[in-house]
Parts: C-alpha cells; sequence; structure tokens
C-alpha cells in the first residue's frame, strides 16, 4: 500500500477562527482544517490518477489525528449555533422513549425474547418459562460497558434451551468476542473465542459444543487489514480455543468464507460456502451420524458445488434437503434434493416461482412459511408440506414483515411487523386454531391518523418502471416548497420495504417529506433487478435516484433547494454520486460511511468481498466505468456543491473511514459555493450496528439540524 505519511503537524490544524466573516459573496463561509495535498499517483492501466489524501488512509496517524480533531471541532461548533438543534433532541429523546421488543422464540421448555425499556443504550436478553410468566434478565450489554458501546452481535441458544453462545463487539467493529452462558444460573461459563467475523455459531444437538466461523488473527492492524482464509470450527464446551477442532478450510481458495448450521434432527452440519457479496453459493454438509452423539469429524460432501445460484437451506427430511434457490428462478423457488441421489435430473420442485419475490421461507408446523415481497412489501402465505398453497395470512397494512420464529414441530410462531407509519409489533400465529393476536404492541406517543403513506411509479432514465414510497402529512400542498428527505441504498440485492423510524417521525411533525424509492441493484423484483444494478449497469441505480428527485420536483412535493438526500454505506456511494453528477438537483445531502473510492476499497478489510457487486479497479475492463463514477475522483474544483454532512466513525472496519476523510477533503478543496461541507467522525463507533440508542440520538439530532438550517425548515411543526 501506497501511503505518505507526515509525523508533525502543519500549523493549518490550529484553527484560530471557525467561520470567515469577510468571504465574498458566494464563496465559502467556513475556514476548513488544512488538508495537506501529496504528490501520490498510481497508474491504472494507463491511466494516472492522483491520490493526494492518500495519508489519510491511516486514521491512527499524528497527522491524521489532527485532521479529525480538527474537523470535530469545526462541525461541532457549526451544529451548536443551530437553535433548533435542542429542540430536535428533545423531540427524539421523548418519542424514542418507548418499550419496543423483539420477537420471541422457544428453545428447550424456555422462551427468549430482546426488550428496550425505552431509552436503554442497548436490548436486554430475557427468558421466560411461559408466555405468561415473569420474563428474567438473561443477559444484559448495557453492564457490559458503561457508554454502552459493546454491543450484543450474535446468540445461539443450544436445542435443550440450557445453553447460550453469544457474542459481542465493541464500539462498531466487525470483530467479536464470543462467550457461553449457563442459561439457569445466569453466568458464563470459561469459554472464550476471539478472531471472529461473518459468523453465527450452531449447537451440535447434544448441547456439547457449536460450529463456528474464524479468521487468523491479525498481525497489527485489526481494523483495516485485509480478512481472507476463514475457517470452520468446533469449539467443545469448557476447552480452551487452541484445542478447537477445524472441521474446514481451503487454503487454496483464501477469499471463501463458510457457516455452518445443524439441521433440526440434529443428524447433519450443513456448510453455506460464499465469496464475497455473491448470491451464489456452495453448499457442503457433514454427515454428523447420531444426534445424540454426534461426530464431527468426517468426509465433508460437497453437494453443491458449481457456484451457479444462491441456495439457502430451509431444512430437511432425514437425507432430503429442502432450498430456496434462485436456480432458473430470479424470482426464487423451494426445491428437494435428495442427498442420497444428488443428480441435478432427481431434484423435485415444491414450491415453484410466482410473481412475486420469495425473500425467505421456513418450516413451521411441519409448514412452508413464505414472506414473499410484492411491489417491495411483504406478504405472509403458508404452503402444505408437499408445497401446495394453503392461504396468506393477513396484515394490517403495507409493511414489511420481519423475525419470523418457530420451529418444526412447533403449534405457533411469531413475527413482527412494521411500517412508515406502524410501529413494530409482535404478532402470534397458532397453526391449530388458525387465528392471528397481537402478541405485544408498542404504545408511542405518536397519532399516525394525521399522516399517509401512498407507493407511486417513477419513470428512469431509460424508461424503466421504479417504486417509491412517499409519506407526509394529509392535507400536503403540492407547491415545490416542502422539505423533503429522499433516501436510498440500491446494491447487494438488499430490498428497502417499508419500516418505522422514529427520527423520521420528528422530520414529518415538521412537514417534512419521506421517500423511498425501490433502485435497481436491490432484491425488491429478485436477482433480475438485482443484476440490472451490478458492475457496469450501476449507474442505472444513480440514474434510478436522480429520477426518483426529478419526479418528486416535478409532482411539486419540493424543489431543488428543500430536496435532501440520504443513503448510509452503498447508499452512501449512491449519495456521493449523486452530488458529484448532479450537484444543482439537491440543497442537501447526507453520505454515511459511505465507499467514496471506488478505485481502493477492495484493498482493506472486507473490501474485497465487494468486487463481485462492483467490479475491481484492477481489471482493465472494470476500472473504466469505476473510475467514471466514483465519487471520490468525480469532484470538480470550482463546483457549486450543496450543502453536505458526511458521516462516519474513526475505526469503521467495514467500510474504512478513510472513503470518507478523503471525500470530504476533496470536497471541501473542490467547493465553490457558500453551503457547508462538514464531516462529524464517531470515535468509538463502527459501521453502525449496535450503537447505542444515546449516540443514535445525538446523530439523528446533528443530521436534522443540519437540514433544518440548509433547507430552511420550520420545526415549529408541520403546515
Amino acid at each position: 500500500m501506497t501511503t505518505s505519511l507526515l509525523c508533525s503537524l502543519a500549523g493549518g490544524f490550529l484553527l484560530t477562527g471557525m467561520f470567515t466573516s469577510a468571504a465574498p459573496a458566494g464563496a465559502q463561509t467556513l475556514q476548513y482544517p488544512a488538508a495537506r495535498k501529496s504528490d501520490v499517483v498510481d497508474d491504472y492501466h494507463g491511466t494516472r490518477v492522483p491520490d493526494p489524501y492518500r495519508w489519510l488512509e491511516d486514521p491512527d496517524s499524528p497527522e491524521s489525528r489532527a485532521w479529525i480533531e480538527a474537523e470535530n471541532r469545526l462541525t461541532a461548533a457549526y451544529l451548536a449555533e443551530i437553535p433548533a438543534r435542542s429542540t430536535i433532541r428533545e423531540r427524539l429523546t421523548k418519542l424514542w422513549n418507548y418499550p419496543k421488543y423483539g420477537t420471541p422464540f422457544r428453545k428447550g421448555r424456555r422462551y427468549f425474547f430482546f426488550k428496550n425499556d425505552g431509552l436503554q443504550n442497548q436490548s436486554v436478553l430475557y427468558k421466560q418459562a411461559s408466555l405468561t410468566a415473569d420474563p428474567e434478565t438473561l443477559l444484559d450489554p448495557n453492564l457490559l460497558s458503561e457508554d454502552g458501546t459493546v454491543a450484543l452481535s450474535t446468540m445461539a441458544v443450544s436445542d435443550d434451551g440450557r445453553l447460550l453462545a453469544y457474542g459481542t463487539s465493541a464500539s462498531g467493529s466487525d470483530w467479536e468476542e464470543f462467550r457461553v452462558r449457563d442459561v439457569a444460573q445466569g453466568r458464563d461459563l470459561s469459554d472464550y473465542l476471539k478472531w471472529i467475523k461473518f459468523s453465527g455459531a450452531s449447537w451440535t444437538n447434544d448441547g456439547a459444543g457449536f460450529f463456528y466461523s474464524r479468521y487468523p488473527e491479525p498481525a497489527d492492524k485489526a481494523l483495516t487489514d485485509v480478512n481472507r482464509f476463514q475457517r470452520l470450527y468446533y469449539h467443545r464446551l469448557g476447552t480452551d480455543q487452541a484445542q478447537d477442532l477445524l472441521v474446514y478450510e481451503r487454503p487454496d481458495q483464501p477469499d471463501w468464507g463458510m457457516n455452518a448450521e445443524v439441521t433440526d434432527d440434529g443428524r447433519y452440519a450443513v456448510m453455506h460456502v460464499w465469496l464475497g457479496t455473491d448470491r451464489r453459493n456452495r453448499v457442503y454438509y457433514l454427515d454428523l451420524k447420531d444426534a445424540k452423539r454426534p461426530k464431527v469429524t468426517g468426509e465433508v460432501v460437497r453437494l453443491l458445488d458449481d457456484f451457479d445460484a444462491s441456495y439457502a437451506f430451509v431444512g430437511n427430511d432425514g437425507p432430503v434437503f429442502y432450498f430456496l434457490t434462485d436456480l432458473d428462478a430470479p424470482r426464487k423457488r423451494v426445491i428437494a434434493i435428495d442427498t442420497r441421489h444428488p443428480e441435478r435430473a432427481r431434484w423435485r420442485e415444491i414450491i415453484p416461482q410466482g410473481p412475486d419475490v420469495l425473500d425467505g421461507v421456513q418450516i413451521i408446523h411441519d409448514t412452508f412459511v413464505a414472506n414473499s415481497m410484492h411491489d417491495a412489501s411483504s406478504r405472509l402465505r403458508l404452503f402444505a408440506h408437499d408445497g401446495r398453497f394453503v392461504k396468506d395470512l393477513p396484515l394490517p397494512t403495507l409493511g414489511s414483515i420481519g423475525g419470523i420464529s418457530g420451529e418444526r414441530k412447533d403449534d405457533e410462531m411469531f413475527y413482527a411487523f412494521t411500517s412508515f407509519l406502524y410501529p413494530t409489533t409482535i404478532f402470534r400465529y397458532d397453526f391449530k386454531s388458525g387465528v392471528t393476536s397481537v402478541f405485544k404492541a408498542p404504545a408511542i406517543d405518536f397519532d399516525p391518523s394525521g399522516y399517509e403513506t401512498k407507493q407511486v411509479f417513477y419513470t428512469s432514465k431509460d424508461g424503466t418502471r421504479v417504486p417509491m414510497f412517499i409519506t407526509h402529512q394529509k392535507g400536503l400542498h403540492l407547491d415545490g416548497s416542502n422539505p423533503t428527505y429522499l433516501y436510498g441504498y440500491g446494491g447487494f440485492n438488499i430490498s428497502l420495504t417499508p419500516s418505522f423510524s422514529v427520527s423520521m417521525l420528528v422530520w414529518l411533525q415538521m412537514g417534512g417529506v419521506y421517500a423511498v424509492p425501490n433502485l435497481r441493484g436491490g432484491g425488491e423484483y429478485g436477482e433480475e433487478w438485482h443484476q440490472a444494478g451490478m458492475h457496469d449497469r450501476k449507474q442505472n441505480v444513480f440514474d434510478d435516484f436522480i429520477a426518483a428527485a426529478e419526479y418528486l420536483i416535478a409532482q411539486g412535493y419540493t424543489s431543488p433547494s428543500k430536496l435532501a438526500i440520504a443513503g448510509a454505506s452503498n447508499g452512501g456511494l449512491l449519495v456521493g454520486a449523486a452530488i458529484t453528477q448532479r450537484p444543482e438537483l439537491f440543497g442537501a445531502a447526507l453520505p454515511a460511511v459511505g465507499v467514496m473510492d471506488m478505485l481502493r476499497f477492495h484493498k482493506f478489510t472486507i473490501g474485497w468481498a465487494w468486487v463481485t457487486d462492483y467490479g475491481s479497479a484492477d481489471s482493465a475492463a472494470q476500472f473504466p466505468y469505476l473510475y467514471k463514477y466514483s465519487p471520490l475522483h468525480n469532484i470538480r474544483a470550482g463546483t457549486r456543491y450543496p450543502a453536505t454532512l458526511v458521516t462516519t466513525a474513526d475505526h469503521d472496519d467495514r467500510v474504512v473511514p478513510g472513503h470518507s476523510f478523503k471525500f470530504t477533503a476533496a470536497l471541501q478543496a473542490a467547493q465553490a459555493g457558500p453551503q457547508p461541507v462538514l464531516i462529524e467522525i464517531e470515535t468509538k463507533a463502527g459501521h453502525g450496528a449496535g450503537k447505542p440508542t444515546s449516540k443514535l440520538i445525538e446523530e439523528q439530532a446533528d443530521r436534522m439540524a443540519f437540514l433544518v438550517k440548509n433547507l430552511g425548515l420550520e420545526v415549529g411543526g408541520g403546515r
């Protein structure tokens, strides 16, 4: 890695004044921290590309630390002068303060569920002897750190309900540490595992141990070094990690990742072998022989090794395995494979592909429970074990199903439902009676009757029909004056379905419009929709987003000066591309933890895994289109960019902060207009997972305050 470092601090980092008082009209009104431009230049297949802020890729160098601190001081001073900020924070805190429940599940004779009383930094895991018994605390992550920055990241309860394997992550890192807790006693055992990332835990049915995956211990830069050579292990309860049994590795395939899940009957360990974010995978399995005395050593059978489609294990009847797959079915179907006769000609189709996307399938009460997607909203459907359609379960409104729980022989299942104006509610379905009932409904200080959500369809640049959800106060005047928050993602087969957000309630109460388009690159219409936004077709995603903005303007919802765009991670890339391609179309931008350097993203941590969606600058064929839209490389000096607040964390080990650092430094240097370009850098957070409630509220208050100031939004409420 070519890096230019400077150990001594440049004088420009010490800010003598945050605001310039005598700036000419139309010029910058903020004095940004000095950011040295180095002479680093890379040669990509004959094209020389400067990278003057390469030194910012090292977040721990003295020069970078000084820049980070100076930028944070500037941003803090700017936000502190916005009177509405405290009012917004108070509203967020008040609305956030209501009990939130997770979907309960049963193991052995106990139920388990998560609950957050309202403002707890982390949700607490409870155990319950029955649905009517008093719940008892099993694990409270809030006790693991003073500031709530240690989060529960993974958990698995043994089949008999006696043992809990759980993972924790600190400060938002993807790195996890695993421990085991005795459920009855509520205390940890001696087991302690580390250097785990992108892994679950799956117990063998005897409760003697569990399968998990880990990487080799990194050298000296655990938060930036590339992650490769994941291996599958079996940890036997009460032993040191050094004694864990290596179940499977592929030293010839350093980029392969692998996870294992034990089947309900305890007979097999089914392995999903993955390559980056490619939806295609391989499926292997290990015959454990006897559920009561499983044999965790033996031959790993390569059942599906062609890497030709996605295969998600659903369940099994002995040697017959059921998979949800997109093989010859971009909207997915369910097939059965008899492992005794695995030839493709003998596969059976159980649930055929339909007009809607099969988003997920589980076997509960010997019934296939399917969560399908119709125009980006959920449908909950039941199929008999032979694949016959049974019925649709009614849902409250246009929304999303999440967290379905239940096992093969259970007579009940639980699921969560949410929508833009419908707080997450837990439902219980009784298979014997066919009755659905509300199990846990939140009590929140918000009346949704004054608001509405509609779904519209607009036309993108190439004529593609794209759906978009729009939520706002009833009786909205379409006069182009409404501050509008346009949020997008568009990548990695991830679907944006309706969801509830306290911060968006505050936005709506202030008279704002909230719009969520379902861009290509996502999974809303299956694999064809996903592939339409991959590789050299990534520009379709940006075109869809820009067309959404143009639709909102043309229909009178808003105008460019009142339009804010936001997105995180791949969505941060989306925002960066949008403002560098159409800077005049937006009034404000909120790119969070974004992938901004499309030429070097694969050189850090797990970034190489995204090549399957993006492509790589190492390829002479793929470099040109990446270079053409890479946000960092398409910033042009002398351009008037919209007001921009970049957010990241100084030790995000998913999308390393160098992306946001370099993008911010370049955008500040190029800005020709008076709109601010600021960055807010969290110092004890990562990519976003497990972020404590207190930090979430502060972060949202800062973003909303930034929009209030730069879009001219009245905080006094709606019209």
